[in-house]
């Protein structure tokens, strides 16, 4: 149950640096976003919080990336924090 709630937030920061990095937010600033996309993951259970973040933000910046891309994101980068917290990154 730990790891799951450790790998959710440390995916949910991954999520948001690269986002940033789509939207073009660099530096302190791409920091600053991914701890917002990690805020976004408390409001309710699930997912889809986090998604409708990433997917508005997206729209609003007229960033061309599909639901299915950012789906696809969140399931690769899961596995990406489940690695690294087990490796002990």
């Amino acid at each position: 149950q730990d790891l799951k709630f450790r790998a959710t937030a440390r995916r949910n920061k991954l999520l948001g640096l690269w986002a940033a990095e789509k939207m073009g937010i660099t530096g302190t600033a791409a920091d600053d976003y991914a701890k917002e996309v990690v805020k976004s993951d408390f409001e309710e259970a699930g997912d889809d919080d986090v998604f409708r973040k990433v997917r508005k933000d997206f729209d609003a910046k007229k960033v061309a990336v599909s639901d299915h891309q950012i789906r696809r994101e969140m399931e690769e980068l899961m596995a990406t924090a489940v690695e690294q917290i087990q490796s002990g990154k």
